[in-house]
């Protein structure tokens, strides 16, 4: 199995590369009828740091058998509760498979690309918060370059950039998830089994 992909938001069809990417690693993870938990971490009050929940957001009402998005504008994942929502997704599921979304800053070319690991997200490091690594694989956009006051380089992020990583983002996801279903278009609204706190 390939270990890291990555592609550029900004190339035409690039959500294409993102959905057959995932079909290809996750196959046998679909197969086994193991869930697959797409976790969108973030926070909407600092722009840079509002990725997650973007693409939680447009995918709040795509329900699938087996598929479920965690996180989004409503009810964003971000540091202070983002262990206690690790707990009860682990009550409330068997064994499931968590894909960690994220934003992420890197250098100066890499602005605008998305990277999907077979490795553990480790979230808050831009902003010096100790968190625990959190799913089996995460996909990640970069949204800034890193460097000197990384909360600052959030805070002042383009929003354009961001919305470009979460169009992209989402509709790789989207069409994964379709294609895993065998392509049906119908969705399904299900209410979340996890109910957040009000941090």
């Amino acid at each position: 199995m390939s270990t890291c992909f990555s592609v550029d938001s900004n190339i035409p069809n690039s959500y294409e590369k993102i959905r057959d990417y995932l079909y290809k690693e996750l196959k046998p993870i679909i197969k086994s009828g193991k869930c697959i938990i797409f976790l969108c971490i973030g926070t909407d009050r600092s722009t840079g740091d509002s990725l997650g929940p973007l693409i939680g957001y447009k995918l709040r009402y795509l329900k699938k058998k087996n598929f479920y998005i965690y996180g989004s504008l409503s009810n964003p994942i971000h540091s202070k509760n983002l262990e206690i929502i690790i707990q009860r997704i682990y009550e409330n599921f068997d064994d499931p498979f968590i894909i960690a979304v994220d934003a992420c800053l890197g250098s100066f070319q890499n602005i605008g690309k998305i990277f999907i690991d077979r490795k553990p997200l480790h979230p808050g490091l831009a902003v010096n918060r100790k968190l625990p690594p959190v799913g089996n694989m995460s996909i990640t956009g970069i949204v800034n370059i890193s460097g000197s006051f990384e909360f600052m380089v959030l805070q002042n992020t383009r929003l354009y950039i961001v919305m470009e990583l979460a169009d992209c983002i989402s509709a790789g996801i989207y069409h994964f998830i379709l294609k895993s279903s065998g392509n049906s278009s119908s969705t399904q609204y299900i209410e979340d089994i996890i109910t957040f706190p009000n941090v």
